[in-house]
């Protein structure tokens, strides 16, 4: 006889049903805060790692850091590697062109800001994929990207409200304790950046001290070790990247030290022009709308300087203007470990192909998937069928 399988009552099943479903709910739930709380740590990372440029006679290729991988972009390409849990290799590769910094690109000025909002906008993209590679096939079906645009949002203003507020709050509440009030001009927004620099160099050594931001560190002295081995035309392997340096005249964080720089210089003379009156709380709010308003401009003037440094201080006495941000590399830098070379390897050289084989190859936005870095490096010269 077949065996008596008891049933649950009615009333019993349907609640047993609904707590499934509100564990299902939670767990859901769960996966999008953790999803979310992810890109928002790399997110908040972003512009220390971003920006780095390799120039030569090849075309130029430059990167940053994401979720435990590498973003890659040349010309007219660009790549992310991501180490998933199991250990594989997921690759996305497209052809890209930035097509307003490619038109501004010979003015001055514009052309900084232009090619930083772009490269945000991608790199925002590449860490969004880095972060859903980290989860499994059914947490990914489960989360939801539609916090993405929440997700920027908050970031935003919390750079904002950190490296903008905090540091004219300290200044306008301690200044008075070492003779300096809002009132007086220079000196003033010389203490905000003072505080600035402050605020930075804890942001980032609390990031350093975390397990995430450790490895997030190391995947961008991983990036910088790449581009020195290729801008000097040295083979691309473990053993030759390895003898790299972690510190790049490009990095974002040199970008960063650059921009709390002329933020005191700017700051200072245009709120004397604009604000002649910076006392009070409705002086307090003026003086910081205006330093959110020349955000442009100062970001434009740091990347012409950060260019100018990067092509002609790398050498000799002018070495000197490249250490601050140098300084700063050396705590958003880590010295990786073999296998996250290989990540920055693998996104190099997939940037390269792609580079060099444009739309005649098919493109996809399904990502690559290899088990190991060997086997990309046996595949690494067809990455993907030449149509034409």
């Amino acid at each position: 006889m077949p065996a008596h399988r008891p049933v649950a009552p009615p009333v019993l099943a349907s609640a047993e049903a609904g707590r499934a479903s509100a564990s299902a709910a939670g767990r859901a739930r769960g996966l999008r805060l953790r999803r979310a709380l992810r890109r928002f740590g790399a997110l908040a990372r972003l512009p220390l790692v971003a920006a780095a440029e390799a120039e030569g006679p090849k075309p130029y290729i430059g990167g940053q850091a994401v979720v435990e991988g590498v973003m890659m972009r040349s010309p007219h390409a660009y790549t992310v590697a991501v180490r998933r849990p199991d250990g594989a290799l997921a690759v996305a590769e497209q052809p890209y062109t930035p097509e307003l910094t490619q038109r501004y690109a010979k003015v001055p000025m514009v052309r900084g800001l232009v090619s930083l909002v772009e490269s945000l906008q991608l790199g925002f993209r590449a860490l969004s994929f880095s972060a859903d590679q980290q989860l499994t096939d059914e947490e990914r079906a489960a989360s939801s990207g539609g916090d993405s645009a929440w997700l920027g949002l908050f970031s935003a203003l919390f750079a904002i409200g950190l490296f903008l507020g905090t540091p004219q709050l300290l200044a306008t509440f301690l200044g008075q304790y070492v003779g300096v009030s809002p009132e007086s001009g220079f000196a003033f927004h010389a203490l905000i950046g003072v505080f600035k620099l402050g605020v930075f160099f804890a942001y980032v050594s609390l990031l350093g001290a975390t397990a995430d931001g450790k490895r997030f560190f190391a995947y961008h002295g991983a990036e910088h070790m790449t581009i020195h081995a290729y801008e000097r035309e040295l083979p691309l392997d473990v053993a030759t990247v390895r003898g790299m340096t972690t510190l790049h005249p490009r990095c974002g964080t040199t970008f960063l030290v650059f921009v709390i720089a002329f933020g005191i210089v700017l700051g200072s003379a245009f709120a004397a022009w604009l604000v002649p009156d910076p006392s009070g709380v409705r002086g307090f709010l003026a003086v910081f709308a205006l330093r959110i308003c020349l955000l442009p401009l100062i970001a434009g003037v740091s990347f012409e300087f950060q260019r100018f440094t990067a092509r002609y201080c790398t050498t000799g006495p002018l070495r000197v203007l490249l250490q601050p941000g140098f300084l700063f590399q050396r705590i958003t830098t880590r010295v990786p470990d073999d296998a996250q070379l290989e990540v920055a390897i693998t996104a190099m050289q997939a940037a390269a192909w792609r580079e060099s084989v444009g739309t005649r190859a098919e493109v996809s936005d399904a990502p690559l998937v290899f088990p190991s870095f060997a086997r990309f490096e046996e595949a690494r010269t067809s990455l993907r069928p030449v149509t034409a």
